[in-house]
């Protein structure tokens, strides 16, 4: 009997039926839109192969064609393939962007001659003085195999000061950017690749000035920007110049480790990165107090559009800003959010909508597709869109008889206060805790002790002291912003103080992070049913963190660190050295603990294979015999030429090709055989940031 043929009435009710979706869709196209759009582009970063020139082509083509055909189908289905056109949009600019920044990376290890132009000045984790250099020159290199930009840590003696613009040389050991610490990891070479940054390393030695210092309006204001920070912890000695420096030109190369530290545990480490609370609290003070004054002057308050008038103003206050905190890509991310919200002000539409976070989404990424990848977009743009919903659902209660009186004087101060913080920690707190591995129990506390003082007090001072600086009136705002300053610190270390302040939490498995994300646009971009799939996505994201196995066994890329999953955490093979692995390891595996406490953990669980872990040559024939005789693994980070019969050996050549190693248990019991081992170039895949495969064509 043949199968039942649909009709066409049953068709007819289908296709109905969609394009009746697809009107419901039309007043939110935009969000769909920016949705599809990053959902494109995070696809491509999780790729396991780049793609080739043949198939980005292709995918351009379907773009053009997809789009034709949305036009075509307008009054019908046709948005629906403008949704897949954004979609294959978002691939095909991440991998034009690939593209772009490609350059060449070294692959092996140098010691000699570097000599380039300063174009960046910071400090590394340990607080050594760190320059980046671009124009870059190598002993032996032709221009095609020099990497576009080199970056050293300078160990050597004396101050480490040169100007922005000028030609440095020095000797020093370079090597290519490392992998990820683990298989899954952040992964330091995509960053790197993104960054134009081909090599890594440090100088023993002190800088000498090979060239006199460029010009360019670029490195003008990197000076103006030096010296503004030299003016700061001159007028605020001690901490509160460093903290001013850094929330006023993005310098943070001074501050303290305790102070840090003290920030990171209270939930207040965002007030030291230039983001959109920055940009909002500068943007807002300059559009209100514009507003305010104008209107004072009832003739143009009564006749003009100073609503608009005073967006204008502040439009170019932030672009300022933008130059005066160095640029960095969340700086430019929250320029951007800015440009939309005063833009949407003289277009007189509403400043803070759904809406205009997707617009600033779009830009970003198509700026920096990157930049998804990273916390920074993350958590800004979960934070805007939760407190945009979270305010339109406040403001239908203001309307509400019952509830208005709450919303007066300042209660209602103090309740939008409370919910911006609860919102924004909520909305932001998953991303934290997935890249931080820490989740700071009293943060809601902290940012409602502090953030009051970073917006009323300091931002609206240092602001006024630079307008001042010319007339030499500085002194007095400088120092009430100071006093802000202290308040902040005091909070910080008040709340780092108390018991519970900060838990660990380990790392999830990699399909977490694009489940988290996915939905939480889909919350922003859909109404009821949708909402209601996005909120099962989160669930399902936070039950697969719960569920997310660790490794039993670590092997470092280089050989020098090994770590074995204990019944108290994990044991580390050597107590000091591989410093900044252990560190990784152990804030993924949630342990608080340090790297000499957990050298001391033993013994290992049971059923992993038996290990030597060499620190050099000494010992290796002994290790090789034992090894041989009881049929385990030896890992080190020397050259092993001999191959040993029933010895497992992850020596120097075996590691540069694997990177770091995994070893998990079985699906029933994570710390149990039998053993599936992951290595780190697996689950990087093969990309142009990855060392030995091509760069895109």
């Amino acid at each position: 009997m043949d199968p039942p043929v649909a009709s066409p009435t049953s068709w007819s009710r289908l296709r109905g039926a969609i394009v009746l979706a697809c009107h419901g869709l039309r007043g939110r196209r935009l969000l769909w839109g920016a949705t599809c759009f990053g959902t494109g582009v995070g696809g491509y970063f999780a790729l396991p192969v780049e793609p080739s020139a043949p198939q980005i082509g292709a995918v351009g083509v379907c773009v053009v064609l997809l789009v034709l055909l949305g036009w075509w189908l307008r009054q019908g289905v046709g948005l629906l393939a403008l949704f897949a056109a954004a979609l294959m949009a978002g691939l095909l600019v991440a991998a034009l962007r690939t593209q772009v920044v490609a350059g060449p990376v070294l692959e092996f290890r140098y010691y000699g001659a570097v000599e380039g132009r300063v174009v960046k000045l910071d400090r590394s984790a340990s607080g050594a003085p760190r320059i980046t250099l671009d124009q870059v020159r190598l002993d032996g290199f032709a221009p095609d195999r020099t990497p576009r930009r080199v970056r050293l840590s300078m160990h050597g003696p004396g101050p480490v000061a040169p100007k922005p613009g000028a030609r440095m040389m020095t000797t020093a050991h370079l090597s290519g950017p490392n992998g990820p610490a683990e298989p899954g990891g952040f992964d330091f070479q995509r960053h790197a690749w993104f960054q134009k940054l081909g090599a890594i390393g440090y100088s023993r030695l002190p800088l000498l000035q090979s060239g006199p210092a460029d010009g360019g309006l670029a490195l003008i204001i990197d000076r103006m920007r030096a010296g503004i920070g030299a003016g700061l912890r001159e007028s605020l000695p001690g901490q509160r110049g460093e903290i001013a420096a850094a929330i006023t030109t993005g310098d943070r190369s001074g501050l303290s480790a305790e102070v840090v530290e003290a920030l990171r545990v209270s939930n207040l480490a965002h007030l030291l990165a230039i983001s959109g609370l920055h940009m909002g609290l500068l943007v807002g003070f300059v559009f209100w107090a514009t507003r305010g004054g104008l209107a004072l002057w009832p003739a143009v308050a009564l006749r003009h559009p100073t609503r608009a008038w005073a967006a204008a103003v502040a439009l170019p206050f932030a672009l300022f800003y933008l130059f005066l905190s160095g640029g960095s890509v969340a700086t430019q991310r929250a320029f951007v959010m800015a440009v939309v919200m005063l833009g949407a002000i003289l277009l007189g539409r509403k400043a803070l909508s759904l809406r205009s976070v997707a617009i600033a989404a779009l830009i970003v990424l198509l700026w920096r597709p990157e930049s998804i990848t990273g916390p920074g977009f993350q958590m800004s743009f979960a934070a805007t869109g939760a407190l945009v919903i979270a305010f339109r659902a406040l403001t239908r209660l203001r309307q509400n008889d019952a509830w208005a009186p709450w919303f007066k004087g300042w209660r209602g101060a103090i309740l939008s206060l409370l919910v911006s913080s609860i919102v924004a920690g909520a909305a932001t707190a998953p991303f934290a805790a997935l890249h931080f591995n820490r989740v700071g129990q009293l943060g809601v506390l902290a940012n409602l002790l502090a953030v009051p003082a970073m917006g009323t007090l300091v931002m609206p001072l240092l602001l006024i002291g630079l307008i001042l600086w010319p007339l030499g009136l500085e002194a007095g705002p400088f120092w009430l912003a100071g006093q802000g300053i202290a308040w902040i610190v005091w909070v910080a270390e008040w709340i780092a103080s108390l018991p519970g302040a900060v838990s660990h939490v380990p790392a999830p498995q990699v399909v977490v992070l694009p489940l988290l994300g996915l939905s939480m646009a889909l919350f922003g971009a859909a109404r009821t049913v949708g909402r209601g799939i996005g909120l099962a996505l989160f669930g399902l994201a936070l039950g697969l963190w719960a569920t997310s196995p660790r490794p039993a066994l670590l092997i470092s890329s280089d050989g020098r660190l090994v770590g074995t999953m204990t019944l108290q955490g994990r044991h580390l093979s050597r107590d000091t050295g591989a410093g900044f692995v252990a560190s990784v390891w152990l804030e993924n595996d949630g342990d608080g603990e340090t790297q000499a406490e957990a050298a001391t953990r033993a013994p290992p669980l049971k059923g992993l294979p038996d290990i030597w872990a060499l620190r050099g040559k000494t010992g290796l024939q002994t290790a090789l015999e034992e090894c041989a005789e009881r049929g385990g693994w030896l890992v080190t980070p020397v050259r092993v030429d001999a191959a040993v019969p029933g010895c497992r050996i992850f020596e120097e050549r075996t590691l540069r090709n694997t990177g770091a190693i995994a070893l998990y248990g079985s699906e029933n019991d994570g710390y149990a055989p039998p053993w599936r081992m992951v290595t780190a170039r697996e689950t990087q895949g093969r990309r142009p940031w990855v060392p030995g495969q091509p760069s895109p064509q």
